[in-house]
């Protein structure tokens, strides 16, 4: 590789690193000029509208489709048997048992066949002309199913007389898991003078993104070739997945276009059953299908998230140092294995339970059950702000029990700056940090001396207030390999083709922000273009905070290597040795290459013109600039930090209010200030939801019970407060930007900050530990509870 070491001063670069420009699509969104997939309506275009259970659990003795399919304007109606000749769904990971067993995978047609599993399990689809003719003839599909008794809870699940899901998955435990020396954790902990135990309750939410699921499948006979227009997260790895394990065709014969997305937050990574329905009845009718999902059905076929039942463990020696950590996790799968589905509850608690602290020790041991439920699969965070919530209520628990203070506990847990880099017990390696320093700045900015005079003046208007402190850390997924392609395009732009994809996030200003700053070229001749699958030859898509770690890492290697084709290029165009060209940044913030010690120099744009333009070039003499280049991975990064959160809440009606919020964070090299303080807000209002608002609920039968937003409560910008963010960044050595990503961070700084300040503001009413949500209601039913 070339050096990759082209740097600019960004305090002279308007739009360079470091500077808080403004997203570049918004004034697209906001004139409502996006293009996200149900605003697609191709030619002949015919509709697809689902057949879903309304069982949670039974077994299909028919379907009866006759009526449908004589209704007007129907063009046909499917079952399972219909597509008996696609490949199954399946999760991807090669996860172990405990006895080196593989997991019990579950391969999930497109449609259920012998048995429905949860209510919304797809049975059968419509296509009609229209789509409310679709969706009339939908109804009159008949089914017969034999009803079976449901379990909606993992330990439940797992426990002996419960309804079976699988026969070839007994007591419905896909994957007993663990992780850690379990010989030496019981020494630690059998020695330890104290432990603490907390059990502790992950709940289950709804995704909610703002854009519903919609494909449209395409299907070219002449070329054998299938396109799906669909929101994802990345349309490499989807296309990879539809074509091996869906479709049953070689990639070049499938097609992902992807335009703008409405959110995603892990949902919409991967394949979902309504997919090879539009492609199968296209391929068949010989026209485009389009399906768009309405929120009823959002709500019980979109992937969940969460869902973790936990005995959390921690055991300290006398000076209050942690010996080790321990969890014992029932995982619920929902009825089917999502692609990364046990990596949550497994893995991910591994890595990310420890935090910032010296733990010398972790045992972590899941069983991953199945139930009938939605499936559930990541949601931002994926397993990341669980495990740092566990250990953050630990800590508080613990500093409670022991009399200490949570603040000095903590702190002399914290690895120290002179310990980097560190070894995990987790095996991972933290390449810096400075932990503690992060943590006394956010005391200092939350103004957390001053708590004890806001508490009075709470108590005052009759108000409980309560703070609470969140340390997190969480460890990215691994960049993995990347597409970095530049393009000096014939009309002046310069086009960024990458295989992350932006569902919110406002990659293309940041990326455009990091070629500025590297090559010089027009901030806003930049574009980006991520969402065409015949465009990439690499792609790891958008998810696990590591976007920036990928596509700028590969953006910044592709333009070493513009550069150094520019020198040749350059040295032909100015008649000179290419040993005498540097590359440097002229007084209009623009890139330039010059003869060394004259003044004689080209501007890259203009030399990306005249090869445009010249003919008869010698062989040594780049047609181009444009540089096609696949980045090919870097460790993850570890991004960290502190928050701190108080609350007010009313004990006449339980109502929990999150009335100050400061947030410290370590990003590492922050490329758009403006984008990252957006990303953490968003993170962190996800986190407030789920600690106060938000949870699943089904019956006994397994019937959703939150099934719409009369149901389920989301929050809204009158129940937030202002949130207070400052950057204390340590640049990461792992990676060519020195990012550590910030996409996922609310969460995990959120969760603990805020419940940690719910049991603080009810600890002088005599409760104690408190589970999520901190609902309205389990709120006054915890207070009367202890005043019993």
């Amino acid at each position: 590789m070339p050096d990759t070491n082209v740097t600019f001063d960004p305090t002279k670069l308007k739009f360079g690193v470091g500077q808080p420009v403004p997203r570049q699509e918004d004034p697209i969104l906001l004139q409502g000029r996006g293009r996200y997939t149900d605003d697609i309506a191709l030619a002949g275009q015919a509709w697809c509208v689902m057949v879903r259970s309304p069982y949670a659990h039974g077994v299909i003795k028919g379907i009866e489709t006759s009526a449908a399919k004589a209704m007007p304007g129907v063009l046909g109606v499917f079952t399972g048997a219909d597509l008996a000749e696609y490949g199954p769904m399946k999760c991807a990971l090669p996860l172990k048992n405990k006895d080196g067993s593989p997991l019990l995978n579950i391969l999930r047609p497109s449609l259920a066949m012998d048995k429905v599993r949860f209510v919304g399990d797809p049975v059968a689809f419509v296509v009609a002309e229209t789509k409310l003719a679709a969706r009339d003839a939908a109804e009159a599909v008949e089914l017969d199913i034999e009803s079976l008794d449901a379990v909606t809870d993992a330990a439940a699940a797992a426990a002996p007389g419960a309804p079976q899901l699988y026969d070839h998955i007994p007591g419905n435990v896909v994957l007993d898991f663990h992780y850690g020396d379990a010989a030496k954790v019981a020494t630690a902990f059998a020695n330890a003078a104290h432990v603490t135990r907390l059990s502790i309750r992950n709940n289950r939410v709804v995704v909610c993104a703002m854009e519903p699921r919609s494909a449209i499948g395409e299907y070219d006979a002449a070329e054998g070739r299938y396109v799906l227009h669909v929101g994802c997260q990345g349309v490499f790895g989807l296309r990879g997945q539809m074509a091996h394990d869906l479709l049953k065709v070689p990639t070049d014969k499938v097609r992902i276009l992807t335009g703008n997305v409405g959110g995603s937050f892990g949902m919409k990574a991967s394949a979902y059953p309504e997919y090879v329905p539009v492609l199968h009845a296209a391929k068949l009718l010989g026209r485009p299908v389009k399906w768009t999902d309405d929120r009823s059905g959002a709500f019980v076929s979109d992937q969940h998230g969460r869902d973790h039942e936990v005995e959390a463990e921690l055991a300290f020696d006398g000076a209050g140092r942690v010996l080790a950590v321990r969890l014992t996790v029932f995982a619920n799968m929902g009825a089917y294995l999502a692609t990364v589905a046990p990596l949550m509850g497994t893995g991910n608690f591994v890595k990310n339970v420890q935090s910032n602290y010296q733990t010398p020790l972790i045992e972590v041991q899941t069983k991953c059950v199945v139930t009938n439920t939605t499936p559930v699969s990541a949601y931002r965070g994926a397993g990341r702000p669980e495990g740092n919530y566990f250990m953050e209520r630990l800590f508080e628990q613990a500093a409670q029990e022991m009399g200490r203070s949570a603040i000095e506990l903590r702190r002399i847990n914290h690895i120290r700056e002179d310990q980097f880099p560190f070894s995990t017990a987790s095996g991972n390696v933290y390449d810096g940090g400075e932990f503690s320093a992060i943590m006394d700045q956010a005391l200092k900015s939350a103004d957390w001396d001053g708590f004890p005079a806001r508490k009075l003046a709470s108590k005052a208007q009759g108000k409980l207030r309560g703070i609470g402190l969140g340390n997190f850390l969480e460890c990215t997924a691994p960049p993995q390999k990347e597409q970095g392609e530049i393009r000096f395009e014939a009309d002046g732009t310069v086009t960024i083709v990458t295989g992350t994809l932006d569902y919110g996030q406002g990659h293309w200003s940041a990326f455009a922000q990091l070629l500025h700053t590297k090559l010089g070229v027009p901030f806003e001749a930049v574009r980006l273009l991520q969402g065409d699958s015949d465009q990439l030859i690499a792609g790891g898509g958008t998810g696990g905070s590591k976007s920036m770690m990928a596509s700028g890492a590969a953006i910044i290697e592709a333009s070493a290597l513009v550069v150094e084709k520019g020198r040749a290029a350059a040295a032909f165009m100015l008649e000179a040795a290419v040993g005498d060209i540097e590359f440097t940044q002229g007084q209009d913030g623009l890139g330039r290459f010059t003869i060394a010690g004259t003044d004689r120099s080209i501007g890259i744009m203009e030399l990306a013109e005249k090869l445009r333009a010249a003919q008869g070039l010698p062989a040594e003499v780049p047609a181009s600039l444009n540089v096609r280049h696949v980045f090919q991975d870097a460790p993850m990064a570890y991004p960290n930090g502190c928050h701190v959160a108080e609350v007010e809440i009313d004990p006449e009606t339980g109502h929990t209010e999150v009335v100050k919020y400061t947030t410290v964070n370590d990003f590492g090299v922050i490329v758009n200030p403006l984008l990252v303080q957006g990303q953490a807000h968003g993170g962190i209002v996800q986190g407030i939801g789920q600690a106060l608002m938000e949870q699943v609920a089904y019956s006994e039968d397994g019937q959703l019970l939150s099934g719409s937003y009369q149901d389920y409560a989301l929050p809204r910008a009158s129940d937030l407060p202002s949130f207070g963010f400052e950057a204390h960044g340590v640049p990461c050595t792992t990676n060519p930007v020195g990012a550590k990503g910030c996409g996922e961070a609310g969460c995990a700084g959120s969760l603990p900050a805020v419940m940690n300040a719910v049991v603080d503001a009810l600890a002088e009413l005599g409760v104690g530990h408190f589970n999520m949500p901190a609902t309205p209601e389990r709120v006054w039913q915890a207070i009367h509870a202890a005043q019993a």
